[in-house]
């Protein structure tokens, strides 16, 4: 964990808190990333909307919030929202980031910066002040969408709709469209629901009694309508600039990323696009420099200082089918990338022995984390680290294939500070295989651990999955 001493008046602090997911970053005047972190890891409460407890910032200077409080009140006030707990119960803060501009920041601020000419930004998410989807060049917002237009807020109602938890099951929804196939009539009335902005408090589907039973075709329609909404954002991008920064909740939707990818020479998805991404934005945008960005491995260190062996546990995995791995900072971002994962064998029975532990329906797909060397051999499409992109999948261990022959890859990079790039090189070698399943070490509902959890918690753990964790 971040010792407090560490904060000095050489460092800003970025928060984002108060609507969901919670999160603090810790940057130096050097670009440096001191800390990056989600208040869910440390209170166990997934999606956990507080702010990180306050021993963590009182000894820094400069504390910048994500977004303009009494902006965000208004706009909740004209959509008849309750106010009263925004303005009376936020602490206050000197320096406010609009919000998008916090979102876009996050990835203009970490961006390679080996790219020739600057970047056009693009922000899409649901609504944090009056924006909902918003283009930016060369630091200057030139094109917005406003409230009640929302593709986040139209995505979230479909969640909704279909059965599942808005603001936390888009993914699930992601996966079940490839279930179903386009219905036109009904794409035509999610245009008019989208463009009259009737989608904030959620809308029923006149065109199916229930439209559970139809959940493919509404999932399908749904990410169809969002793809060509982001499709046209990303020519209009395009015009701007050869290169993107993309930010916001709705570049987390690996599907569309994949087909807005090519209109750039290259395109840049900070792993953490979300409001608990901002809080970084937030900080980088007050800076105004180039952030250090090395990787997402930037949250609470695990409390323990335990030597452990790849090789053992490459081992556990063959003999055992999955284990768990609890090592260094945990990601800061929703997706596990080795540090809080669960790994299993994508050959034979490490899905099952997945999906027992994480209650995982059979519809939502098991992602694979290959070495970068041997991606070529087994996918096609755009290579990343961060899962930001769905690859075509050539080959046949089928628990890691969706079901319209797609996977959403991790490419382990040589060097990576993860003791999964060195889990990897060891089950390469006992079985030829260069890639394992991935996924978060967490229980329905629960977030991934920031510490490591209570020994007995863990041993339970073990003994109930029949796995072994290594912590």
């Amino acid at each position: 964990m971040m010792a407090m001493t560490s904060f000095t008046n050489q460092q800003i602090i970025g928060e984002s808190y108060g609507f969901h997911d919670g999160a603090l970053s810790v940057i130096r005047k050097d670009g440096t990333i001191e800390f990056a972190g989600h208040t869910e890891r440390l209170t166990g409460i997934k999606h956990d909307k507080s702010r990180m407890p306050t021993e963590f910032i009182k000894h820094s200077e400069k504390t910048i919030y994500y977004e303009r409080p009494f902006v965000k009140a208004a706009r909740q006030w004209i959509s008849g929202e309750r106010i009263k707990d925004v303005i009376i119960h936020r602490p206050w803060h000197k320096e406010y980031v609009p919000h998008h501009w916090a979102h876009a920041a996050g990835a203009y601020y970490t961006r390679p910066h080996c790219w020739p000419v600057e970047p056009v930004c693009l922000v899409v998410d649901s609504v944090g002040e009056f924006d909902t989807a918003s283009m930016w060049y060369k630091k200057e917002k030139v094109w917005s969408m406003k409230y009640p237009v929302s593709l986040g807020l139209f995505y979230s109602a479909v969640t909704k709709e279909i059965g599942f938890t808005p603001n936390r099951d888009e993914h699930l929804t992601m996966a079940m469209s490839a279930l179903g196939s386009v219905n036109t009539v009904l794409l035509d009335w999610y245009e008019e629901m989208f463009e009259t902005g009737a989608c904030h408090k959620g809308f029923t589907n006149p065109f199916f009694k229930d439209a559970r039973l139809n959940r493919g075709v509404c999932a399908a329609t749904a990410q169809h309508f969002l793809e060509k909404k982001l499709v046209e954002m990303a020519f209009e991008a395009s015009v701007y600039s050869p290169y993107l920064c993309y930010a916001g909740g709705v570049a987390l939707n690996c599907v569309a990323n994949t087909k807005m990818r090519p209109y750039f020479e290259d395109m840049w998805i900070m792993p953490n696009p979300g409001d608990a991404g901002a809080s970084l934005g937030a900080a980088a945008a007050f800076l105004d420099k180039p952030l250090i960005w090395k990787d997402p491995y930037l949250g609470f260190d695990p409390g323990v200082r335990m030597i452990l062996n790849p090789k053992t546990i490459a081992k556990n995995i063959l003999d055992m089918g999955a284990a768990g791995v609890i090592s260094g900072r945990d990601e800061f971002g929703p997706r596990a990338l080795g540090n809080r994962s669960i790994l299993g064998d994508p050959r034979s029975r490490g899905a099952a022995v997945i999906r027992k532990i994480k209650n995982r329906d059979a519809f939502s797909p098991l992602a694979p984390a290959i070495l970068s060397e041997h991606f070529s051999e087994y996918f096609e499409g755009e290579q990343n680290e961060y899962m930001s992109y769905v690859n075509r999948c050539m080959h046949n261990h089928q628990d890691t294939i969706h079901v319209n022959n797609t996977a959403r890859v991790q490419s382990v990079m040589p060097g990576c500070r993860s003791i999964l790039r060195e889990i990897l090189e060891e089950w390469y070698e006992l079985t030829g295989c260069p890639f394992l399943i991935n996924t978060s070490f967490n229980l329905e509902g629960k977030p991934m651990p920031g510490r490591i959890p209570d020994m007995d918690k863990l041993r339970n753990f073990e003994k109930e999955h029949r796995i072994n964790v290594f912590a």
